[in-house]
C-alpha cells in the first residue's frame, strides 16, 4: 500500500508540475512567478525535501503546493469566465497577410457554477502582445534623408489639347527621364477638364493606359463613391460659372483655377511639378499668407487648420490623439478669403494678415475643393502653399465656386456626396451608455434612476458587455438572455424609450474541431464567400474582441445580403431601435483592459487637484507607482532600424510603400487589416486601395439591413469610421475622447467640421470616455452637449460613474439644459429636414453666419445652432464667466436676447464677459427669427403630444420669420407632412409661413399632416411699447393671459389653448397686439 501511494504521488507530482508550469507561464501573474520560483527551489533541494516512505498521501511539500496552485488557478478561471476581454489585433504579420492562421485550440466549452446557476464558458484566448507591433517606419516628413520629388522628378508636358463642349482634354507625357522616386513613374496621363454646372469645375488626371491589372490602383469605382457628372442643363448654366481654368507648359505642365469676378487665383500648381507614380502622386498649389482653410478630416484640431500642419488621411484605430489621423477620411476643404473694400473706389484688397480693422468694410468669398481619392494620403499645409501627396489613385479634383459657405456646402452635398439622412425624432432625445453595464437589470436600474431624478432619458445603449463572448448578433445567455431582454425591451418601449446596441465590424471564427464552438453567423458568411481573403484566396483572419475573426468583404456581392440576414435574424430576438457600428477601421491589437493591474484608471481632468486635493494626490501617487512598475529598466536608446523600401519598377509594395505617410500607427498594417488583404478573391482589389472605405461601406450595408429589420422606419446609425458621403446613411460620434477640458473644447470644431462633411448628426462622448471625469467638467459638458444634435454620455470600463444623476449639481445643470433642448426640438428637427433637402448646416460657425467679418475666421469656442440660437459655453476649469462675441451688432444692427431673461443683450461690442456660474450655460436668441417650441417631457414621444409655443425674436427693424416642419417623426416615406416656413425656393406638399411685423405674427399652414396639439403660448421679444390688448384671428385673448415686461421688452401671451382646440396649425391665424 505504501509503495502504491508513493508511485501515485510521483505520478501526480509529475503531471501537476507540468500542468501548473504551463498555466503559470501562460498567466505570468505574481502567482505564476511564485510557482516557478518554488519549483526551482524544490528541484535544487530535492534530496532534503524528499520524505521517508509512509502511508500519507501528498507528503512532498511540492505536492501540497501543486495542489494549492491547481485549485487557485481553477478558481481564477471560474472568476474570470465572464470577465471582459477586449484584446484585439490582426494576427497576420506586420508585413501583410500571410495565409489563414491556425485557429485557437482553447475554444472548448467548459462548465461552472456562478451564483448557483450552471453556465458554460470558453477560456479566453489571448494573442501575444508582439503580434500587434508593427515594424518601425519613419514618416517622410520627418526623414532628413528623404528625397524631394520636386527636385528630382521631371514633371509633364501637355500635348494634343482639344476643346470640348464642356472644357478640354489633353495628353500629359513625362517631360524628362523618369525619377521613380517613390514608385514607378506613369509615362502617359490623360487630362480632362469639365465645367459641370454653374458653380462646379472638375479636373481629372488619370493614367492613359488602364486595364484590369491596374484599374483598382488608380480608378475609384463610381459604384463605391459617387462621381459628379455634367449637369443636364450644363450647356447653358456653365456660361455663368465664375470659375476659369488655364494651363501652361512653362517650364512643365501646370494649371490654375481663377475666380473671374475678382481675378483671384484659387488654386495654382504653377512653379511646381506634377509627380504621378504607381504609389505616389504629388501636386501643390500656392495659397495666400494667413489663409483660412477648414475641413480635411478627421482630426482633433481647431476649426481653422492653420499654416503649419500636416493632415494625414488614413482610417486608424486609435483613441483621439490631437492633430493625428483618426477614424474618418474627408479630403475636402473650405477656403475663405477676406477682402477689404476701398470706400472710395470699391476696389478689393486681399487680406493677408490676422489683424483687421473693426471700422473697415470687408467682403468674403469662399470656395470648396474636394479630392475624390480613397487612398492613404497627406495634405501638407505650409505658410504659402498646400501640397497633396497620395499613395495611389488619381487626381480627381472638384472646385465649388460658392461664393459663400452655405452655397459651397449645398453644392458639395447635392452634386457630390449626397444629402444627410433625416433622422427619426426620438434620436434627438438623450442617450446614455457606458462600457460596463453588466446585464438587463443594470440597464433597468439606470433607466429607473433617470426617471427618479427627473432627468429625461430617451435611449439606453449597451457596449460589448451584452455579447456572447463578444460575438456579433448573439447575446450572452446568462447576463443578457433573450427572454429577460424581451421583458426589458417591452417595458422600455412602452415608456417611449429606445435601445441601441453596439455592433462590431469583425466576425468570430469558431474552432472547426469543436462542435460546441459553432457560430452560425460565421458559417453563413463563409458559405457565401462574404469575407476578405489573403492574396492566395484563403480566408484572411485577424483578431478583435472575440478572438480570431474575419472581415466582411463589402466589395463583393454577397456580404450585403448576408449582413442584412444576420441583422434581421437578430432583431427577431432583440427588438433594438438602431445600430452603433464600431471597430470599422477595422482592427486593433492587445492591451490591458481598463481596471486591470497595470491599467487602473487614475486620470482626472485638468484642475482636479484644485477642487479635490486629497483625492488628486492619492491618484497621482498611485499613477506614478503604476507607471514605475510598468517601465522597463535599461530600455534601449539605440535608433530603430527603420524599414525603407526601394521602388521596384512595375511592382507595388503595398505593405511598405516607398513613401511613408505620417500615420498615427506608423506601419500601415499596425492596428489594421494588412494592406495586401484582398477583396473579391484571388486577383481582386487590395485593401491598400480601399482601406479608407471599409467604414463607409459597412454604414451603407447597415442602412439597408435596418430597412429590412425595421421596415418603414428611417434607420438610425451612429458610425465610427466615415468617408465623404457617409452622412446620407449615418451619424458619427467623435470617438474615444478623454475626460479633459481640452476635449470638451475640441468637440466644437470637430462638430463644425462634420457640418462641412455633410454629417450633421454628430456628438461626442459627453463628460469624456477615457479617464475619470469630475463634477465640474461633467456639469459644463452635459450642458454644452445639450446643443449638439447627437447627445450621449458614454465612458470606459471601471472609470468613475458619470451618469447625469451621480452628482446633484450635474443633475440640476442637466435638467436646465435639457429643458431648453426639449423646447427647441421642433426647431432642431426642422433644421435637419432642411439639411436633408437642401444641404444646409445644423451647427454653424460664427464665420458662416457672418461671412464678411474676418475677426471671426478662427472663432470656434462659440457656435450657432441653426441661424437663430447662439451658444457660448464655459470651456475652462474654475471659470465663472466666459468671454464671447455677439456678431453683427456693430455693423449689421443684429439684436440678441438672453434665453433666460428674455431681455436684449445690452453690451455687445467686442469680447464681452458674460457671467456663467456653474450650472449656467449662456444661450441667446438672435433677432429676426421665429422659433417654434414645444413643452418639455421625459421622452420625445410625450413631448410631441404637448402644446406648441412660438418665440418671435424681433430684429432691430421689428421683424422676424421662421419655419417649422412636422411629420410622424419616423417613416421613410411620409403619407402627410406639414411645413411652416418663410424660406424661399423649397418644393413640398406642405407649407406654412411665420412672419412677424407691424405688431402682428402671421402663421399660414399648408399640408395634410393632422397635428391636433393646440397653441399654448407666444412670446415676442423686442416689443418697444407696452401692450394692453392681444387678439388671435380677431378674438380677444383674456387679459390675464397677456404679460408685458417693461424692463425686458418681452410680451408673453398664454392661455391660447382654448382658441386653437383643433390644433395650432389647423387653420391660418394672425396674432395682433397693441
Amino acid at each position: 500500500m505504501d509503495q502504491l501511494l508513493y508511485y501515485l504521488e510521483l505520478i501526480f507530482l509529475l503531471s501537476s508540475s507540468i500542468s501548473n508550469f504551463c498555466r503559470a507561464t501562460d498567466l505570468f501573474t505574481l502567482l505564476g512567478w511564485l510557482y516557478i520560483l518554488f519549483l526551482l527551489l524544490c528541484i535544487l533541494g530535492w534530496s532534503r525535501l524528499r520524505p521517508a516512505r509512509n502511508t500519507t498521501m501528498f507528503s512532498y511539500p511540492l505536492s501540497v503546493f501543486n495542489l494549492f496552485i491547481f485549485l487557485t488557478l481553477q478558481l481564477n478561471r471560474v472568476a474570470h469566465a465572464q470577465s471582459p476581454d477586449k484584446d484585439t489585433t490582426s494576427i497576420q504579420s506586420a508585413g501583410g497577410a500571410t495565409g489563414a492562421a491556425p485557429l485557437p485550440t482553447s475554444a472548448s466549452q467548459e462548465v461552472t457554477q456562478i451564483s448557483g446557476t450552471t453556465t458554460t464558458f470558453r477560456p479566453i484566448f489571448t494573442v501575444p502582445t508582439e503580434a500587434g507591433t508593427g515594424k518601425p517606419v519613419l514618416p517622410n516628413i520627418n526623414d532628413p534623408n528623404a528625397t524631394d520629388a520636386q527636385i528630382v522628378c521631371p514633371g509633364y508636358t501637355a500635348t494634343n489639347v482639344k476643346r470640348t463642349d464642356y472644357g478640354l482634354t489633353a495628353s500629359l507625357n513625362l517631360a524628362g527621364s523618369a525619377c521613380n522616386v517613390y514608385g514607378t513613374d506613369i509615362e502617359s496621363l490623360n487630362l480632362t477638364v469639365e465645367y459641370q454646372s454653374a458653380d462646379r469645375l472638375a479636373v481629372r488626371v488619370v493614367p492613359a493606359y488602364i486595364d484590369a491589372s491596374n484599374s483598382s490602383h488608380h480608378i475609384l469605382p463610381t459604384t463605391l463613391v459617387h462621381q459628379p457628372t455634367i449637369d443636364a442643363d450644363a450647356k447653358s448654366s456653365i456660361l455663368t460659372n465664375d470659375l476659369s481654368f488655364t494651363w501652361s507648359n512653362d517650364p512643365t505642365f501646370s494649371f490654375s483655377v481663377y475666380r473671374q469676378s475678382t481675378g483671384d487665383t484659387l488654386f495654382s500648381t504653377q512653379g511646381t511639378k506634377l509627380v504621378f507614380e504607381n504609389q505616389f502622386i504629388e501636386f501643390a498649389s500656392a495659397l495666400p499668407e494667413e489663409y483660412n482653410l477648414y475641413g480635411l478630416g478627421e482630426t482633433i484640431h481647431g476649426l481653422r487648420l492653420g499654416n503649419n500642419f500636416t493632415k494625414t488621411i488614413y482610417a486608424a484605430d486609435i483613441g483621439d490623439p490631437i492633430d493625428y489621423n483618426i477614424y474618418g477620411s474627408h479630403p475636402f476643404y473650405l477656403d475663405t478669403r477676406y477682402y477689404q473694400v476701398n470706400s472710395s473706389t470699391g476696389n478689393l484688397t486681399l487680406v493677408t494678415s490676422n489683424d483687421t480693422n473693426a471700422t473697415a468694410e470687408y467682403i468674403a468669398y469662399s470656395h470648396g475643393v474636394y479630392n475624390r481619392n480613397a487612398h492613404g494620403q497627406e495634405i501638407l499645409l505650409r505658410p504659402t502653399n498646400i501640397t497633396w501627396r497620395m499613395l495611389g489613385g488619381s487626381i480627381d479634383l472638384y472646385f465649388y465656386a460658392g461664393p459663400t459657405q452655405p452655397k459651397v456646402t449645398t453644392a458639395f452635398q447635392t452634386s457630390t456626396i449626397g444629402l444627410p439622412a433625416l433622422q427619426q425624432y426620438f434620436t434627438f432625445g438623450y442617450h446614455q451608455c457606458r462600457w460596463g453595464y453588466a446585464n438587463w437589470s443594470v440597464l433597468q436600474e439606470v433607466v429607473d434612476n433617470y426617471e427618479r431624478f427627473g432627468i429625461p432619458l430617451e435611449n439606453i445603449w449597451t457596449d460589448i458587455d451584452y455579447m456572447n463572448q463578444y460575438r456579433d448578433f448573439d447575446n450572452d445567455a446568462l447576463r443578457f438572455n433573450y427572454s429577460a431582454g424581451e421583458t426589458f425591451l417591452s417595458n422600455l418601449h412602452a415608456s417611449g424609450r429606445h435601445y441601441i446596441p453596439i455592433i462590431d465590424s469583425a466576425i468570430y471564427v469558431p474552432n472547426p474541431e469543436n462542435a460546441s464552438d459553432a457560430y452560425p453567423t460565421f458559417n453563413r458568411g463563409n458559405d457565401t464567400n462574404s469575407f476578405m481573403t489573403n492574396p492566395d484566396g484563403s480566408t484572411y483572419i485577424g483578431e478583435v474582441w472575440p478572438g480570431y475573426t474575419v472581415f466582411p468583404d463589402w466589395l463583393g456581392s454577397s456580404a450585403g445580403p448576408w449582413w442584412t440576414n444576420e441583422m434581421v435574424t437578430w432583431h427577431n430576438k432583440v427588438a433594438f431601435d438602431g445600430a452603433w457600428i464600431d471597430m470599422s477601421n477595422p482592427v486593433h491589437p492587445p492591451f490591458f483592459l481598463p481596471g486591470e493591474p497595470g491599467a487602473v484608471i487614475y486620470d482626472y481632468p485638468e484642475g482636479f487637484n484644485l477642487t479635490n486635493a486629497t483625492e488628486a494626490a492619492a491618484a497621482a501617487s498611485a499613477s506614478s507607482s503604476q507607471v514605475a512598475a510598468a517601465s522597463t529598466a535599461g530600455a534601449s536608446s539605440t535608433m530603430p532600424n527603420y524599414v525603407r523600401t526601394t521602388p521596384t519598377p512595375g511592382v507595388r509594395n503595398v505593405n511598405y510603400p516607398p513613401y511613408v505617410i505620417n500615420n498615427v500607427q506608423g506601419d500601415l498594417a499596425n492596428h489594421a487589416v494588412s494592406p495586401n488583404a484582398t477583396h473579391g478573391g484571388v486577383g481582386g482589389i487590395e485593401e491598400y486601395d480601399v482601406h479608407n472605405l471599409f467604414g463607409f461601406q459597412i454604414l451603407n450595408a447597415t442602412y439597408n439591413a435596418l430597412l429590412a429589420a425595421i421596415p418603414g422606419k428611417r434607420p438610425f446609425i451612429i458610425g465610427r469610421s466615415t468617408f465623404a458621403g457617409a452622412g446620407k446613411w449615418a451619424g458619427h460620434w467623435g470617438g474615444d475622447n478623454t475626460s479633459l477640458w481640452a476635449y470638451m473644447f475640441f468637440s466644437i470644431p470637430q462638430a463644425l467640421s462634420f457640418s462641412l462633411f455633410g454629417i450633421p448628426m454628430f456628438g461626442v462622448d459627453t463628460c469624456g470616455f477615457n479617464g475619470n471625469t469630475d463634477e465640474e467638467l461633467c456639469n459644463r459638458w452635459m450642458q454644452l452637449s445639450a446643443f449638439f444634435p447627437f447627445y450621449r454620455n458614454h465612458n470606459t470600463l471601471t472609470a468613475d460613474p458619470q451618469e447625469a444623476y451621480v452628482w446633484a449639481s450635474v443633475a440640476e445643470a442637466t435638467r436646465t439644459a435639457m429643458s431648453i433642448r426639449f423646447s427647441l426640438l421642433p426647431y432642431m428637427y426642422t433644421l435637419f429636414y432642411l439639411a436633408h433637402n437642401t444641404g444646409s448646416t445644423v451647427m454653424r460657425a460664427l464665420a458662416w453666419e457672418f461671412p464678411h467679418d474676418p475677426s471671426l475666421a478662427a472663432a470656434d469656442r462659440q457656435f450657432f445652432l441653426g441661424p437663430a440660437i447662439l451658444v457660448t459655453p464655459v470651456l475652462d476649469q474654475g471659470a465663472t464667466s466666459v468671454d464671447g462675441v455677439f456678431p453683427g451688432t456693430t455693423r449689421d444692427g443684429e439684436v440678441y436676447y438672453d434665453w433666460y431673461t428674455l431681455a436684449p443683450q445690452s453690451n455687445t461690442k467686442g469680447n464681452v464677459t458674460i457671467e456663467a456660474p456653474l450650472g449656467h450655460i449662456p444661450v441667446y436668441l438672435r433677432g429676426g427669427y421665429v422659433i417654434p417650441t414645444q413643452e418639455p417631457a421625459m421622452t420625445t414621444r410625450d413631448a410631441r403630444k404637448n402644446p406648441w409655443g412660438l418665440i418671435a425674436a424681433l430684429s432691430s427693424e421689428g421683424a422676424a420669420s421662421g419655419e417649422l416642419y412636422v411629420d410622424d417623426g419616423e417613416s421613410v416615406v411620409q403619407n402627410a407632412t406639414l411645413f411652416v416656413t418663410h424660406w424661399r425656393g423649397i418644393i413640398t406638399d406642405a407649407k406654412e409661413q411665420f412672419t412677424a411685423s407691424n405688431n402682428a405674427l402671421h402663421a399660414a399652414a399648408r399640408g395634410s399632416y393632422n397635428d391636433t396639439n393646440p397653441l399654448a403660448n407666444v412670446t415676442v421679444l423686442g416689443v418697444q411699447n407696452p401692450v394692453t390688448s392681444v387678439t388671435l384671428n380677431g378674438a380677444d385673448v383674456a387679459s390675464q393671459g397677456v404679460k408685458y415686461n417693461e424692463s425686458s421688452k418681452a410680451l408673453q401671451v398664454t392661455g391660447l389653448n382654448g382658441l386653437t382646440t383643433g390644433g395650432a396649425w389647423k387653420e391660418d391665424w394672425v396674432l395682433r397686439w397693441s
